[in-house]
């Protein structure tokens, strides 16, 4: 029997009849590691070619094609929920999953988390562990009620499961004016609460919108905004507070005088910078900020990355 009979003979009885390796070199008269040669080499020479009928399949080339597009260092696709109200759910096993293995792999020594009803389905699906040396730090401002947007809950919620130290963000996510702000912010506490949300390893941030669905546009804004207004100055959505025009540039509007959380210049100086978020409300606040480079890891739905995919290469990225 020559070679090549060898292989597709190995080949059969591994992929067809699913014999496994050991069974293959009883029944051929071969050792284990001939036998891993030979279906090695049928694989190489085309002999075999393997292909995968799971939509699975496609989010792993959805996957790639998003890091090599928008220069991510990774990405997680999962498939579109035919229930849009799943959506939350099913971005927040998947971001559970991921930040499981970066946990395990990085071992970060602090980790900055926002709010909003992805974190609270991700926090609800990580796995409990016992990391005390990592510092979990809230990265913005927040408010009082509902549990999606309440900055305090969630950060205490990531460190009950990490078994990790908690630093709390106690401010409001916007000042009422700019000059108030200002005086929040010179208070050396607020300083340091600033430079601990930036100096951290990971962060894992949603973005938002601008249209009802947004939790921070129906309860977060200060009661005089006019959400018409920062439409017009070409807002898309925000990220930590601020928001961004369809370039990723901040617009210019007095809620981004307002807001207290990182300067972006700040935050890109992060490593690893997650940002979990799908739907197609959230479209163009996604490509935003892939465009102007503020995520390197992206969690997000099938829909969503065929869309981001397809917008094109001059307005892609820079």
């Amino acid at each position: 029997m020559d070679i090549q009979e060898l292989m597709v003979k190995a080949s059969w009885l591994y992929h067809v009849e699913g014999l496994t390796q050991a069974e293959i070199g009883e029944r051929m008269n071969l050792t284990r590691r001939r036998v891993n040669e030979l279906l090695a080499a049928a694989l190489h020479k085309g002999i075999v070619r393997v292909s995968f009928n799971s939509p699975l399949a496609e989010s792993v080339e959805l996957e790639a094609q998003l890091c090599s597009r928008f220069g991510l260092q990774e990405a997680v696709v999962v498939p579109t929920p035919s229930d849009s109200g799943q959506m939350h759910a099913v971005l927040g096993r998947a971001a559970a999953a991921f930040l499981d293995r970066l946990i395990q792999v990085r071992k970060p020594r602090a980790i900055g988390v926002g709010w909003g009803a992805t974190l609270r389905e991700t926090v609800q699906h990580l796995t409990t562990r016992n990391e005390p040396h990592i510092e979990v730090c809230s990265m913005m401002g927040g408010l009082t009620r509902g549990s999606e947007i309440n900055t305090f809950e969630i950060v205490r919620s990531f460190a009950e499961v990490l078994n990790a130290k908690c630093h709390y963000f106690a401010a409001p996510i916007y000042a009422s004016s700019e000059q108030s702000r200002d005086v929040i912010i010179a208070q050396p506490v607020f300083q340091e609460l600033l430079r601990e949300s930036s100096n951290v390893d990971m962060s894992f941030l949603s973005v938002g919108d601008v249209s009802d669905q947004s939790l921070q546009v129906r309860y977060g804004l200060p009661l005089q905004s006019d959400i018409r207004e920062l439409v017009a100055t070409g807002a898309v959505g925000d990220l930590l507070g601020r928001y961004l025009d369809a370039e990723g540039r901040p617009v210019d509007h007095p809620l981004n005088r307002q807001v207290i959380s990182p300067d972006l210049a700040d935050y890109r100086g992060i490593p690893s910078r997650i940002i979990a978020s799908g739907g197609s409300h959230k479209h163009a606040i996604l490509l935003a900020t892939l465009k102007a480079r503020l995520a390197t890891a992206l969690v997000t739905d099938s829909d969503s990355a065929r869309w981001l995919l397809i917008q094109p290469p001059a307005e892609a990225g820079r």
